[in-house]
């Protein structure tokens, strides 16, 4: 009882640490989907180090001593807790993100982390010393049952019923309440008969075990089938992130699958039959396919269920064939060892190599591509396959043309990005594409620029002509943004004192064509290549063009916000206009009651604040209603359309704003109750995000 029991305990704690301490990070850097994969990435590290202890004290020592230099690093680990992360860990804007995401995780879960990463490895070593005869690969699906369970509770019981903290300081208590079990249970195996003193029928049932040890092409092979899981895995929350929302859901799921295909291969190795998963497999990865190229316009519903089931049939293969080529009992640490070095070199490939070889989101491309090829590696190297060896010939020809025919609409899909390209760059933050082409000004066509971030777009410009200083996009004068300062009532003051123009996201520097002389604007922007960016390729800040005053923030804004409170510099915006998404994403801790309440602190009297919450799978104006009911401002919502004839075309993309203010002036003027739209009677009743809980399911768009 007492090895199942610590197993499955460890394992619920594992993964109940890393979407609580991805969600306390998360709205540190951004919001954005690295976040997450580098997250993963440490967590995946650590198993390693977990498993490479667990192999060193099961290989090195006998049970008594590994059970005794265990106990000891058991009860130093709770030094660590409880698992908050300090305030000193912020940002300051210049840091890697990756390496200072890597640093705090390791501060503040490092040790815990690693001890529960080594108890399945080390206690099934264990058990299958003090029970020989019995096999340990069972409790290793018990873990990921563990894990599951952890995993399915987090998003639908802890994270709506606990505020963060609390959250943090309960796993702390289970922690505790886990080296008691784990110390139980090696104080037990400290306390059995040494190898001298066990009995003959023990030596005789292991005697017997004369199994040859794995060779290192068995070696490698674990390795590249646990790496290939762990990449499509990353890649695929990649994917869905970046076009929904960075949430606890879009991790969940994905990671829930995956394991999943663990408890299914590992518990039994008859459940997986390569014919129905190979089959599974094809759908899923021309799923995949269809999703990529079909990008943000396909229903949320169709994104989630294709890649999710590329995932799952993918995952499958991989674990399926490591359960086929698995080792005898004796060899098992260094097989978790494999399958967790194969995981974190997943982490790596996915979470620092791509970032810095790739301009695109294309490592799911090459985890697809590199999953079937895994797959037919297997087949053709079991003696038990009907594909053995290469034969027969008639069952490889298929097999071939689908590889061709996947790597083909792979390749295209990549070619497709690039074009009307003229500069791109990829980093923590995303993927960023300068794209020109004509466009028509009402005269003539003239070169047209646009910014897109992953595949949504972020700013346009006109390159020539009489367009080139004009708001347009999501900027036009009948946007949110437009009607805000256009009908600000200092506009209409004499002589003009100007006004403060602040901006959460910098885009092409749109903002900028409504700032007039003794004007002031100030942005705020996270990652430093959107800087490079519009300042090279767009003239929206360029003095020639704009004679307000230009600032900027490096920074992500709400930390920078409240480092200018804590300093004692209000900025005393008198519209603040907020437009920060990582390609269809909203960071959701920069919508939020407790972000809300910040924006007013850095207001003039009668400030406005507007929110940009155009997006196409979630219906986001009832959160920014709830929100300004809970702050005592008035919700306007603006929603602009893009003109149907030609001439005008460039004017205003269709977006929707809402607009909160207790400015009665500007709720009052005539000009404004022209441009302010009608409620939808079929929304949803407003609706209340706080940083501790916002729920995707409830703005999901079903249409």
């Amino acid at each position: 009882m007492r090895f199942p029991l610590t197993i499955f305990l460890s394992a619920f704690l594992l993964f109940q640490v890393q979407p609580l301490m991805g969600r306390y990070v998360l709205p540190w850097f951004g919001g954005t989907p690295a976040v997450w994969t580098t997250c993963m990435l440490l967590f995946q590290m650590l198993l390693l180090a977990g498993y490479a202890y667990a192999h060193a004290v099961a290989t090195w020592f006998t049970p008594r001593t590994g059970s005794l230099i265990h106990l000891v690093l058991l009860f130093a680990s709770l030094a660590f807790l409880p698992v908050i992360p300090h305030e000193s860990w912020k940002p300051h804007g210049a840091e890697s993100p990756v390496l200072h995401i890597l640093g705090l995780l390791a501060a503040t879960t490092g040790m815990p982390y690693l001890m529960l990463s080594s108890t399945g490895p080390l206690l099934q070593s264990w058990f299958s010393r003090a029970y020989p005869g019995h096999s340990p690969y069972r409790l290793y699906a018990l873990s990921n049952v563990g894990s599951l369970l952890a995993l399915v509770t987090y998003p639908l019981v802890v994270e709506p019923s606990f505020a963060l903290r609390h959250q943090a300081e309960g796993w702390s208590v289970g922690f505790a309440l886990f080296v008691l079990s784990c110390a139980w249970t090696a104080w037990t195996i400290f306390r059995a008969p040494a190898p001298a003193e066990e009995s003959s029928t023990t030596a005789t049932a292991r005697s017997v075990d004369n199994s040859p040890p794995p060779t290192w092409l068995d070696i490698f092979f674990w390795l590249a089938a646990a790496a290939c899981g762990s990449m499509l895995l990353l890649a695929t929350t990649n994917q869905m992130c970046q076009e929904v929302a960075v949430v606890p859901f879009l991790w969940v799921l994905p990671l829930a699958l995956y394991l999943i295909t663990f408890i299914i291969a590992f518990d039994k190795e008859d459940w997986y039959h390569r014919a129905v998963f190979g089959v599974i497999w094809g759908l899923g990865a021309a799923a995949a396919v269809y999703v990529l190229f079909g990008g943000p316009k396909l229903a949320m519903w169709q994104q989630i269920g294709g890649l999710s089931l590329a995932l799952f049939g993918g995952c499958m293969i991989c674990h399926g064939e490591l359960v086929r080529f698995k080792p005898a009992a004796k060899h098992l640490t260094l097989f978790y060892l494999m399958i967790s070095a194969g995981g974190a070199l997943g982490g790596l490939l996915v979470a620092v190599v791509a970032p810095n070889i790739f301009s695109g989101y294309w490592e799911i491309h090459v985890a697809l591509e590199l999953t079937s090829m895994l797959a037919c590696w297997a087949w053709f190297r079991d003696r038990r396959s009907i594909l053995y060896a290469g034969q027969p010939w008639w069952g490889w020809a298929p097999l071939a043309s689908l590889l061709i025919v996947q790597q083909a609409f792979l390749s295209r899909n990549m070619l497709e990005s690039n074009e009307d390209v003229v500069a791109r760059t990829r980093n923590f933050y995303g993927v960023l594409r300068v794209k020109e082409y004509p466009m028509y000004d009402g005269t003539d066509l003239v070169p047209f620029r646009s910014l897109v971030h992953g595949n949504i777009l972020h700013g346009v410009q006109f390159v020539d002509g009489p367009l080139k200083a004009e708001a347009t996009s999501y900027y036009g004068h009948d946007s949110g943004v437009g009607v805000a300062v256009l009908n600000h009532p200092k506009r209409r003051q004499k002589p003009y004192p100007g006004i403060h123009l602040g901006v959460v996201g910098l885009g092409t520097g749109s903002a900028a064509v409504y700032g007039l002389e003794h004007d002031t604007v100030t942005y705020y922007e996270i990652n430093p290549e959107v800087v490079r960016l519009a300042d090279e390729w767009f003239t929206y800040r360029k003095p020639s063009q704009s004679k307000a005053a230009h600032h900027l923030v490096l920074g992500d804004a709400r930390i920078q916000m409240e480092r200018q409170l804590a300093d004692g510099k209000p900025q005393g915006f008198d519209v603040l206009v907020v437009d920060a998404f990582s390609s269809d994403a909203i960071p959701m801790h920069l919508l939020t009651v407790e972000s809300v309440e910040l924006y007013k602190k850095h207001m003039a009297p009668g400030g406005i604040i507007c929110l940009h919450l155009s997006n196409n799978h979630l219906n986001l104006i009832p959160i920014a209603r709830g929100i300004a009911k809970a702050v005592n401002l008035e919700a306007l919502w603006i929603y602009g359309d893009q003109p149907a004839d030609e001439e005008n075309y460039h004017q205003l993309s269709s977006c929707s704003w809402v607009v909160m203010t207790d400015n009665q002036e500007f709720l009052h003027d005539p000009l404004v109750e022209i441009e302010r739209s009608e409620w939808d009677e079929e929304d949803p009743p407003p609706l209340v995000w706080t940083d501790d809980y916002g729920a995707l399911r409830q703005v999901i768009k079903l249409k």
